[in-house]
């Protein structure tokens, strides 16, 4: 998020002295699958071949710089720049999370199909997670409940009305349960990926999506944004170590959930969500709980790999 200072020849609707925020992912806006509505899968900005997707700093995600800098070189900045009014600096917190967390969250929320009146959980209350909380209770949900161990992040759901659930506490299935009459949620969002571990701090990357499938009700819907790799070198065994994880599929199967993975298209959301903000009806920004100058983004980054209590989603501004 920035401000633009200058432009080159192609670009038409974006002027210099324009506040804009920007996807993660780089997308032509032409291409197949841009066109088709996904710019997370660009198979233009991407250069190997037999890939799609492109993003600023992400690894085999195509030669771009990251965007945690003071300037960034934006490709294709008219379909990459989201305009933002004149409250661009007053609510600069919270238009920069359509950079990647609003909007993720959201996709997870629209995978798993959320309609209002629907029960949901959550597994993962890190910044994602919180923003699916964020973004069933805007779409209606009846109940929205987020399972976690943190109980800085879990506070943080239920500032939004959320139902927070101590996994190290207490089993999230069986409460999930308890809490929808046996049935089961209507709908579910994993937002915590392959580095998931059990409450004894053992790795298990299949543990959340495992709970989901028992926890979410028969034809119910997932919504799958915690991130999965095709590899992983520092996976627990053989399998993890090449993104294979043992998933109960014969109960998904079952239960006929449809479940959807991958990626957020942030252009698909992100023009709605900043006007939700602008007018109020949403302020993702609640979750942050530190602003720090770029110089000290190291020291940031260490606290929240770490996870140091109270480090919930830190926003870095250049000097």
């Amino acid at each position: 998020m920035g401000e633009v200072i200058e432009i080159g020849n192609g670009v038409d609707a974006v002027k210099v002295g324009d506040r804009v925020v920007l996807p993660f992912n780089i997308s032509c806006g032409f291409c197949k699958n841009c066109e088709r509505g996904f710019t997370n899968y660009c198979t233009t900005t991407q250069p190997a071949p037999g890939a799609a997707g492109a993003a600023y700093g992400l690894a085999g995600m195509g030669p771009y710089s990251g965007g945690q800098a003071q300037m960034l070189r934006v490709p294709y900045g008219d379909n990459n720049c989201l305009r933002l009014g004149e409250d661009a600096i007053e609510k600069q917190n919270d238009y920069v999370m359509l950079s990647d967390i609003f909007p993720t969250g959201y996709h997870a929320t629209e995978m798993a199909g959320v309609i209002p009146g629907d029960t949901v959980v959550i597994y993962g209350a890190g910044p994602v997670g919180l923003m699916a909380a964020l973004s069933a209770t805007i779409k209606g949900a009846s109940k929205v409940m987020v399972v976690d161990r943190r109980p800085d992040r879990l506070a943080l759901a239920e500032q939004i009305g959320a139902i927070a659930i101590d996994d190290s506490k207490t089993d999230p299935v069986q409460f999930v349960l308890d809490q929808t009459q046996g049935v089961g949620a209507d709908r579910g969002c994993e937002c915590v990926g392959y580095q998931a571990h059990d409450p004894k701090g053992t790795e298990d990357p299949a543990i959340t999506l495992n709970r989901l499938f028992q926890s979410v009700r028969f034809t119910g819907g997932i919504g799958v944004v915690g991130v999965f790799l095709p590899a992983d070198p520092g996976g627990f065994d053989q399998n993890a170590k090449q993104g294979k994880i043992a998933i109960d599929y014969g109960l998904q199967w079952l239960k006929g959930q449809n479940v959807g993975s991958g990626q957020c298209p942030v252009k698909k959301y992100n023009r709605q969500l900043r006007d939700l903000i602008a007018v109020g009806k949403a302020k993702p920004s609640w979750i942050v709980s530190h602003e720090i100058p770029l110089s000290n983004a190291a020291d940031a980054y260490k606290n929240f790999d770490d996870r140091v209590d109270g480090w919930t989603k830190v926003i870095l501004k250049p000097e």
